[in-house]
C-alpha cells in the first residue's frame, strides 16, 4: 500500500512539475525541459509492459492536455514505456534483477543508470521532435532540439535522482 502511495505521489509530482514549472523554463537554442520520463524510469523492474504503457498514455495526455501538445507527450511516453523492457534487457547485471531494488540511481548505480536512462531519453526525444517538426527536411532543428533538451533534462534527471537518493523516499 505504502508503494501505491508513494508512486501516486512520483506521478502527480512529476506531472504537476512539467506542467507547471517545466514547460514554463524558457532558455532558447530549442531547449526544453522533460522530466515526465523519469516516472516511468523508476517504476519497478517487475512492472508489466501494460500497465507502464498505459501510465505513460495517461500521464502524457494529461500533460499535452494541459500544454496544448497534442499527444506528443503521450506518444513520446508510450515509446519510452515500450522500449524500457528492451533497453534494461541490454544493460541486464550478470545475476538478473533483484525485485528488492529499483531502477534508480542509487539502487543501480551511476553507470548503470546514465546509460539506462539516457538511452530511453534519447529515443524519447527523438521521438518528440520528429512529432513536434514534423518535416524531416529539418533534421538540423530535430538534431538540435533534441540535443538540448537532452543535456538539460538529463541533469535535471540527475539532480532529482540525487535529491531522493538523500531522502531516501
Amino acid at each position: 500500500m505504502t508503494s501505491l502511495i508513494r508512486y501516486t505521489f512520483f506521478f502527480l509530482f512529476f506531472f504537476l512539475f512539467q506542467v507547471f514549472l517545466a514547460r514554463n523554463v524558457e532558455i532558447g537554442a530549442g531547449m526544453q525541459l522533460f522530466v515526465l520520463p523519469i516516472f516511468l524510469m523508476i517504476l519497478p523492474f517487475n512492472t508489466s509492459i501494460f500497465v507502464m504503457m498505459s501510465l505513460g498514455f495517461l500521464l502524457g495526455i494529461l500533460a499535452d492536455s494541459l500544454m496544448n501538445s497534442y499527444g506528443l507527450n503521450a506518444s513520446s511516453l508510450v515509446l519510452f514505456a515500450y522500449f524500457r523492457p528492451l533497453v534494461f534487457s541490454l544493460f541486464l547485471p550478470k545475476d538478473g534483477y533483484d525485485n528488492l531494488k529499483e531502477p534508480t540511481l542509487r539502487d543501480m548505480g551511476w553507470r548503470w543508470f546514465l546509460l539506462t536512462y539516457g538511452l530511453l531519453l534519447l529515443l524519447h526525444l527523438v521521438w518528440f521532435f520528429i512529432l513536434e517538426i514534423f518535416r524531416l527536411g529539418e533534421w538540423l532543428l530535430i538534431l538540435r532540439n533534441t540535443f538540448m533538451s537532452f543535456v538539460f533534462s538529463y541533469f535535471v534527471a540527475l539532480v532529482l535522482q540525487l535529491f531522493f537518493r538523500k531522502q531516501n523516499v
